[in-house]
Parts: C-alpha cells; structure tokens; sequence
C-alpha cells in the first residue's frame, strides 16, 4: 500500500470493513491518508443511494444516479482495497473473515479491526413464503424488479379482455406504511395520474388503485402525530387508500388476504402486492454472534457498548442498521456517523493518542419522506414541515448525501425536468417476472428469445 508511511519490514495495521453502504463507506473514508490498509468486502461492487431506490422504480431516476462503483467513490484513496465477496463467517481468534467469491470459492482477509456494517434485509415477519410474491426494496435487482411489476401491469391491463382481470393489473397492494411504503404508493399514483395518463389508447391508467397496509394507526409514525397526518391527508387526495391496522395473513399471485383490527379477514384481488414492511439482520449477524458471544435483538440485530464495540471483543465494531443501540433508527444518518465514529476510535488507537474516544452520540439530523410533486413531509427536532416547504427541504438534504457531484448534478437536472412536466424517461424494462415464475414469451414459446 502505497500511501503508507511505515518502513517496508513493517506491516501496517489492517482493517477490514464489511460492507459498502453509507457506514462502511465513511468508515473507509476516514482512513485516508493513515498508516492503515483498509479492505472493504461487499457482495455487489457499487454503493447505492438507497433512500431513492423507490424513484429508479418509478422511472424518474436511472441506477446510475442512485449507484455509483465503489472503486470510483474510492480511487483516490490509494491504502483501500475494494473486494467483491459474500462474508460468511469469522473467526474471531485468529482475527479472519471468511468470504465466499461470487462462484463460491472460499477466501479469508486477516484483520487487526474489524468494522462491521452490512446493513439489513427485507423481513416478512416469519413468512419468507411471501417473498416469491411480494418483492421488496433494498437492492438495485429488488429495484428493477419492481419497476418491471409496476409498468409490466399497465401493459397487461391495457390487453386484458375481462374487466375483471384488467382491474386485477390496475390494482397496486403495498404491505408497509414508513418512508418506503408511502413514498412509493404516492408515487404510482402520481404516475397513474398524469406520466401515464395520456399514453394508452384504450386503458385508463387513473382507474389504478393503490392500497396502502400497514399494522400500525397511521402513516409515517415516526414523524409524530402531526405530519403523520399530514401525510395521511395528502395520500388520501392522491387516491391511495389507507387500510391501517391490517396484518397481512396470506399473499399469492393474484392478491392478498389481510386480517383488520377487528379480526375480520377481507381479499384483495391484486396482481401486483410489493412489500415495504420490516427488517431483519442477514445470516452474517447470526455468524458473528455465535463466533463473539454477542446479544442479538429481536430482529437479529447485534447489541453493542456505548463505543460500538461487541462485549469481549474490542477489535469488532459493529455499526449502521445491524447494531442495536439505545433503540436508534435504521436510516442514513445513524449510519453515517457510526461508521465515521468506529474508523475514527480505531485511528486514535493506532495514533496512541492519549485521550480515548467517548461514548458515541448521535445527531438528529432529521427525517423527510417524499409523497408526491410539491409534497413532503419533513422533521427535525422539534421542527416539523409538510407540503411546499417540506419538499424543498426533502430536496436539499437528497441532494447534499447523493455520494458524488456527478449524481447530485445528474439528479438535480433530471428532478427539474420530470417535476416541471412530469416526464420520466428512465422507464425501460422487461416483461420477464411480471407475474412471479413468469419470463411472459419465453415461458410459452420454446427457444424464442425475448425481443
């Protein structure tokens, strides 16, 4: 590594991230420049903005503008190693991480630190069985499957003969109320209601329904009583319908059966339901609980001290959604921060610095959750905004974490065009799984590839 000081019979201290979203990344950043020689390990090679994942969804963003490689974010920080692998195991007595290449070979990375922050995945609540039908929102490839479920479903409708059917395509299930779920109900509407409005000849995109889930009393808790709703009231004039207090019981390929807060189960004929409810810690916290001895909460995430470190094990720092921290929510900024803290502790330990790193504490720096053109909701603190001036607030702070200049232009240029004329051009896709195990023309005609 070049960017290390130390004499060649010198090995510089070794730190492996594990993990390249928003904590593993400003983990890695904060190495630089330090006798450090820093290896990230992530499953995918790029670093994705995943707070916009819903808008790549809906046409109005590209997967450039949302995903940037994680080799370019990091070219200029020559004493970090980017490793495409899935981390499966560790060993925490000999200080390995193993991993397994993407066609399966095994590889081990050595660490002195360790920082861990894979992030988490979709949780059905118990009911994996769903997945097949109801696909969720963390990955690019769960993003562009759920582009091809949206826009798949207006072209099927459009050639369906029995109404029936047609109004089985036209209806749109969504299982979760957070910023996910209720910025991408808003927006199928939107884009029922005015991008498609005019393009079909004999369908009426308007006629599309969007059912809204959600266990809980509101949309949008988290934000308070208040701009919840506010939120409430600005889907509902969208034409999303809010069913609150339903647990989903059972989903399938034409619908789903939710159960009310009365106990009364109801079907929903619904070809396409998407799930943006709960989440869970991947299999990798379960291996590094085992291996350390560390707590897990009820969704499996690890439970550390106030440094972010695991009991026993001072060189493991676990941080962003997989720790479990004083109840701290799963978004960007906790992530941020975390991973920053951590590289930071570690690089006042290699320094021999005599002062040690406090407690981590986190800033608020807010939360806003995009509804519709024009619409948003927005808190800070005691602060709270909606509408107008919640949407510009919700534009500033995408803009300022969007990872590097040229997203945030590109983004900046595209939201200027699609909200003054509500274009979306980023709209291409196939029909291969519009319906779950269904590649539409290649399924029915033997070796005829899709055109």
């Amino acid at each position: 590594m070049t960017a290390s000081p130390l004499p060649d019979h010198v090995r510089p201290h070794r730190v492996v991230i594990v993990g390249g979203g928003f904590a593993g990344l400003f983990a890695a950043r904060a190495f630089r420049h330090r006798p450090v020689e820093v290896t990230v390990v992530d499953r995918t090679a790029h670093h994705l903005f995943q707070p916009l994942l819903y808008q790549c969804t809906t046409g109005v963003l590209s997967e450039g503008q949302i995903a940037v490689p994680l080799r370019d974010v990091l070219r200029h920080y020559e004493n970090v190693e980017c490793v495409v692998a899935d981390v499966v195991d560790f060993d925490v007595e000999r200080r390995e991480v193993t991993a397994l290449r993407p066609l399966g070979e095994p590889m081990t990375l050595p660490y002195d630190d360790l920082i861990v922050a894979a992030g988490v995945q979709q949780s059905y609540f118990g009911h994996d069985e769903f997945a097949v039908y109801a696909p969720g929102m963390k990955t690019l490839a769960d993003a562009l499957l759920v582009r091809r479920r949206i826009f798949g479903a207006f072209e099927m409708a459009q050639t369906a003969k029995d109404p029936a059917e047609q109004q089985r395509w036209l209806t749109f299930a969504l299982v979760g109320a957070g910023p996910t779920g209720v910025e991408l109900a808003g927006q199928i509407r939107e884009l029922a209601t005015l991008t498609l409005r005019d393009e079909f000849r004999h369908l009426d995109p308007q006629a599309a329904r969007v059912l809204l889930f959600d266990g809980g009393d509101a949309p949008l808790k988290p934000f308070g009583p208040k701009l919840s709703a506010k939120a409430a009231r600005s889907l509902t004039a969208l034409g999303v319908e809010l069913h609150m207090g339903s647990v989903v019981t059972e989903v399938d390929n034409e619908g789903l059966e939710v159960r009310d807060k009365d106990g009364q189960t109801t079907r929903y004929e619904a070809q396409t339901v998407l799930w943006t409810a709960g989440v869970a810690a991947p299999d990798l916290a379960t291996a590094l609980a085992k291996a350390t001895g560390a707590e897990q909460d009820r969704a499996g995430r690890l439970k550390v001290l106030p440094d972010l470190t695991l009991t026993g094990h001072p060189e493991i720092s676990v941080v962003g959604d997989l720790m479990s921290l004083d109840k701290l929510p799963g978004v960007a900024e906790v992530a941020m921060q975390s991973g920053y803290y951590a590289a930071r502790r570690v690089r006042r330990q290699i320094e021999e610095r005599p002062k040690p790193t406090g407690p981590f504490k986190y800033r608020d720096l807010g939360s806003a959750a995009y509804i519709a053109r024009g619409r948003a909701v927005m808190s800070f603190g005691r602060f709270g905004a909606s509408g107008l001036v919640g949407w510009v607030g919700w534009l500033v702070v995408h803009i300022t974490f969007l990872t590097s200049f040229r997203n945030r232009l590109g983004a900046l240029l595209t939201w200027s065009l699609a909200f003054s004329r509500e274009t979306r051009r980023e709209r291409a896709f196939s029909m291969g799984q519009v319906v779950r195990g269904e590649d539409m023309y290649t399924a029915r005609v033997p070796g005829r590839s899709e055109t």
